[in-house]
């Protein structure tokens, strides 16, 4: 007759789980082939396990591993006679007195306890799915957090000799070169992209700012000249103003028109052609908004998970900002320096696994203000000092008409003339760049449309 599904024994192949500890025991040196590869868990057969784990504790203690010594490990946790005794463990090993194909059954076992997941992992979500709890984000959260610790459980990366490294390196085929460095995403900005050689694929880039120095608007730059300039697909999580808040910013610095004109609808007969063409542009670009006030980290993973799917690929993630995210639970908020960590480390992670560049704006410190000249440091970043840790880039912008009025800047400077006041001047200061230099550009700010530029666009005649 015939099992119904979920009476059916779950994957498993007990030929391979006893190939893999007879091996073990006839070849001390079998263990290096398979000790990255299993857990005493994956064995369906639990004295399978039992053995295996006896194995890697003798392994683990320098010992020799053969049929006495695992006996005698296994007699001290009293799980011989549960075993079989000596004459389970003969008996194996006179059926695969060899240990070649070793990693081979290795991968056979660890193949069906992936599957005998999966089955766990479809009857808790079955069970979510049947508690129908009010939050269904919550449910896709978890559920894709479950298929993806069993991904990164079958994930494995074994040392690698450095001559195979630059074997490959020096072998690499020029077009691939041209390929990657085509991936890396480009700011716009000529020489910021010529400092970091753009954005890299898997990397967490922290843009610092005190507020109302422009970093929201910074960032919609970046994703406007990613999303336009490379035709990159641009992810932005605003949980600090809407999308249509956003829209409108980009849409006034698009067009160049004033943006408190645009949303009264003020605009002159030119400037309405100049939005309505700015407007057909920018609904040409690859850039979705999610505005969600209350976002958390898991939340944050689903949804750039299922939108990489459906856009057939991510090539940026922006997140606006970083101090507003929550972590998982509310016990955790109780300890905001561990909750910014989790989330810092978490967004890292997320950028190696979609394999895209995730920037995230963050707060600084009120402790710049304080400070003769106010350059922001590492040490500004509020709440976690994890977050210059796991970024590979940390970027701080300033603007020093923001401290320092033109009246003041005259007494502080009486050798330079009033026309060198730094208005409209942003630096952009690279403090860390884990795979290459450190340095400041300037960038020019047009406070009036809230954009960003590079200062050889600048004219005269545009001064706001």
């Amino acid at each position: 007759m015939t099992l119904a599904p979920l009476e059916r024994l779950p994957p498993h192949d007990i030929e391979a789980e006893e190939a893999v500890i007879a091996s073990l025991m006839v070849d001390p040196e079998a263990i290096l082939s398979v000790v990255n590869i299993l857990k005493p868990s994956d064995f369906f057969r639990e004295k399978n396990g039992w053995i295996y784990d006896a194995c890697l504790a003798l392994w683990n203690r320098d010992e020799v591993i053969n049929q006495i010594t695992v006996a005698h490990e296994l007699a001290t946790r009293d799980q011989l006679e549960a075993v079989g005794g000596q004459v389970y463990l003969a008996d194996i090993i006179r059926r695969l007195p060899t240990s070649i194909g070793v990693e081979f059954y290795a991968r056979i076992v660890k193949r069906d306890a992936t599957y005998r997941g999966l089955i766990h992992a479809a009857a808790a979500i079955m069970q979510m799915a049947y508690e129908a709890p009010a939050e269904i984000e919550t449910v896709f959260s978890r559920a894709e957090s479950l298929i993806q610790r069993l991904r990164g459980g079958e994930t494995f990366r074994d040392f690698v000799h450095i001559r195979q490294l630059l074997d490959a390196y020096l072998e690499q085929d020029p077009a691939e070169v041209e390929r990657l460095e085509r991936s890396a995403i480009r700011t716009g900005f000529s020489d910021l992209d010529t400092l970091l050689t753009g954005l890299k694929r898997s990397d967490l880039i922290i843009i610092g700012a005190r507020p109302s120095v422009g970093k929201s608007s910074f960032a919609l730059g970046i994703a406007r000249n990613a999303a336009i300039e490379q035709k990159a697909n641009v992810a932005f999580f605003s949980l600090e103003m809407s999308a249509e808040q956003l829209a409108v910013r980009l849409l006034s610095a698009e067009s160049g028109v004033d943006g408190n004109r645009l949303r009264l609808g003020q605009n002159t007969e030119i400037e309405e052609r100049r939005v309505v063409n700015a407007a057909a542009r920018l609904s040409e670009a690859n850039i979705w908004f999610d505005d969600s006030p209350l976002l958390t980290v898991a939340e944050l993973r689903s949804k750039a998970r299922r939108l990489a799917s459906e856009a057939g690929g991510l090539d940026l993630i922006v997140i606006d900002y970083l101090q507003l995210m929550q972590g998982e639970s509310t016990a955790s908020r109780e300890n905001r320096v561990q909750e910014i960590s989790y989330i810092s480390r978490t967004l890292k992670g997320l950028a190696r696994e979609l394999d895209v560049p995730i920037i995230a704006l963050a707060q600084l410190s009120r402790a710049i203000e304080n400070r003769h000249p106010r350059i922001p440091m590492l040490s500004d970043l509020r709440d976690s000092g994890s977050i210059e840790q796991d970024a590979d880039i940390v970027i701080f912008l300033t603007r020093e008409e923001l401290y320092v009025t033109p009246e003041q800047w005259a007494q502080q400077h009486p050798d330079l003339p009033e026309s060198a006041y730094p208005h409209g001047v942003a630096q952009v200061i690279v403090a860390k760049h884990r795979n290459g230099p450190t340095g400041t550009v300037e960038l020019r700010f047009r406070h009036r449309i809230a954009k960003f530029e590079d200062w050889v666009l600048r004219t005269d005649d545009q001064l706001d």
